[in-house]
């Protein structure tokens, strides 16, 4: 068996990640690895029992509980939202299941602070009424932040109290997490991580993403209470659907090749896993599900080099436990480029603007509206380089030259990247 600590110390020292935890259950046995600090500014060393943003994973546990109000027969995954919400701003076709798979259509990444009232929600559902629907409902896939404060919302009604409430009453509680929370007055009473920034690993201004983003990733936790909410969903039937595919994934990176209820699902040489990543302010969390071989890991960081650690680390947990490794990323390939995509493409909260550079394409990247709030870089260029297949439509890009290649898609209309179809404008 590897050192895992070691490991973990090994590769995020490469990484250059400031803190980090690595949680793995296999088959009944738990290794709980711990890493660095948690606060440059602090000094305050990684624990086992460290809480981290785990960002997009919230994702899943507000998934979670759609499914137990499913089977409680509050609700149909393919019911209208605006049976359930009638006062929702919402294109009256979309459904449950739609906000479930991010094809709703809604222009997802609305970050509104509405407010640290009990009514953060609701408040910013009603919001909704001046996003943009970027396609027909059910006919693509975009990821939508936005499509779970919505999904948020409905436990809040049907349960009768917020979000963060039934989150307890219906996971943490019954689960016995004793190091998960969802407001900063709660994750000051564990040793909690502050996200580093990836180009020199400065501590971040702002902690936590809004109040109102709670549904769509606004959890905290340890990496020992992701592993136990995780071997819920092994153990409880109630969940098995939630694993089954919904919406095929044409991005491919990572092995990412189909979207479950909320879970993303990969294959990786042939072994179906399961999971989600998440990533807030330089906070950014990974999970890796084998149901097959019972096994699960999750790797929590404080930093945005995140990605540069986990890749290779999981490779060689899974590796060792299974045989397979992660993915490798697209490659860029030696191929002309000509201005047939060059223009501005935009969406709520960033701007992509395609330029032709000399022999170059470069896209710049502008957070904009109530992201430039929280982000420490509101502006990133990124060069454009072609991939397979050689048609002039894929490209990847990187962070920097030590991060992982990302996948981008031109399409007549949009550019696809990151998971969410952008207009041009």
């Amino acid at each position: 068996m590897p050192d895992w600590s070691v490991r973990l110390r090994e590769l995020a020292e490469a990484a250059e990640v400031t803190g980090a935890v690595l949680g793995i259950w296999y088959d009944g046995e738990t290794t709980i690895a711990p890493h660095g600090i948690l606060n440059t500014a602090t000094g305050v060393e990684t624990t086992a029992d460290s809480v981290f943003q785990i960002g997009s994973i919230s994702k899943s546990w507000t998934a979670t509980m759609i499914v137990q109000l499913a089977a409680e027969g509050r609700l149909q995954l393919d019911d209208p939202v605006v049976k359930l919400l009638p006062e929702a701003p919402v294109d009256e076709r979309i459904t449950v299941r739609q906000l479930l798979t991010h094809t709703s259509g809604i222009d997802g990444d609305l970050f509104t602070d509405t407010g640290r009232g009990d009514e953060c929600v609701e408040r910013y559902v009603a919001l909704l009424e001046n996003v943009e629907q970027l396609f027909e409902p059910g006919t693509a896939y975009s990821y939508c932040n936005a499509g779970f404060v919505v999904l948020g919302r409905i436990i809040e009604v049907l349960d009768g109290r917020t979000w963060d409430a039934s989150l307890k009453a219906r996971l943490i509680e019954p689960l016995r997490l004793t190091h998960t929370a969802t407001l900063p007055e709660e994750a000051i009473l564990y040793r909690a991580a502050r996200g580093h920034v990836a180009t020199d690993g400065t501590p971040v201004k702002t902690w936590q993403l809004p109040r109102s983003i709670g549904p769509a990733g606004t959890i905290t936790a340890s990496a020992g209470d992701v592993l136990e909410f995780v071997r819920m969903h092994l153990a409880d039937e109630r969940y098995a659907a939630m694993q089954e595919p919904q919406v095929p994934y044409a991005g491919g990176a990572g092995g990412f090749v189909d979207l479950g209820l909320t879970w993303r699902i990969y294959d990786w040489d042939g072994r179906r896993i399961f999971g989600h990543d998440g990533s807030t302010i330089s906070q950014l969390a990974f999970l890796r599900v084998d149901p097959e071989a019972r096994l699960i890991m999750c790797l929590l960081t404080n930093s945005g080099n995140g990605t540069r650690l986990f890749e290779p680390l999981a490779t060689e947990v899974f590796q060792h436990f299974v045989g397979v490794g992660h993915p490798e990323p697209p490659q860029p390939i030696d191929l002309p480029v000509d201005d047939r995509h060059v223009g501005r493409y935009e969406r709520a909260s960033v701007r992509l603007d395609v330029v032709r550079r000399g022999d170059r394409l470069v896209l710049v990247e502008s957070a904009t509206g109530d992201r430039l709030a929280f982000t420490d870089e509101p502006e990133h260029e990124y060069e454009l380089l072609p991939t397979e297949p050689a048609d002039g439509d894929h490209f990847v890009a990187r962070y920097s030259p030590d991060q992982p290649w990302v996948p981008l898609t031109f399409g007549p209309t949009y550019l696809f990247t990151s998971g969410r179809v952008t207009p041009r404008r």
